[in-house]
């Protein structure tokens, strides 16, 4: 390979660089997997050094610039075990993986049901607290996404979006 090439591939067009950009955004959000990187481990992917490199260099979209795309930030967790050799080779074993699932499974319920009683909670205290300075009914809107997504979550719905939740309380007086 010439100096001509190398300059050639460093200088990426901008439809180049939106292409790598979205091919190492799916990468590093498909291993908030643990089913993906048992796949990659027990293909022999963590035992090549070039490999192994590529990891390393994808700790970039640790940076708020990047990780603001992320839609699944468990990825960047993966993502920094597995710069650590035991954990690459601990990945393989399928009993491993099917534990780190299941952990991860039983933190995102447990992460939406405690968030949606501290959101409940703390409109219930604003309402209470309009209720005791106005006698009159109060409608409060609700409009974060956060909320609504984990109401639906929790009613078997597709969460997503910033839905308006309206709930209506009038005055016991």
């Amino acid at each position: 390979m010439n100096i001509m090439n190398i300059r050639e591939n460093r200088s990426e067009s901008e439809d180049q660089q939106r292409v790598r950009f979205q091919v190492e955004l799916e990468f590093v959000q498909c291993l908030a997997n643990p089913n993906y990187i048992n796949f990659l481990a027990q293909r022999g992917y963590f035992k090549d050094p070039s490999f192994v490199n590529y990891i390393k260099y994808l700790q970039y979209w640790k940076e708020p610039q990047y990780a603001k795309y992320l839609k699944y930030p468990m990825c960047l967790h993966f993502l920094d075990l597995l710069q650590y050799e035991h954990f690459r080779k601990e990945v393989i074993n399928g009993q491993c993986c099917r534990f780190i699932d299941d952990q991860q499974i039983l933190h995102w319920q447990h992460y939406t049901r405690k968030r949606l009683k501290l959101l409940q909670n703390q409109s219930e205290k604003h309402l209470a607290s309009n209720n005791s300075s106005s006698a009159t009914p109060t409608t409060t809107s609700l409009t974060t996404g956060a909320t609504a997504s984990l109401q639906q979550q929790q009613s078997g719905g597709v969460g997503g979006g910033n839905d308006s939740i309206n709930v209506k309380m009038s005055s016991g007086v």
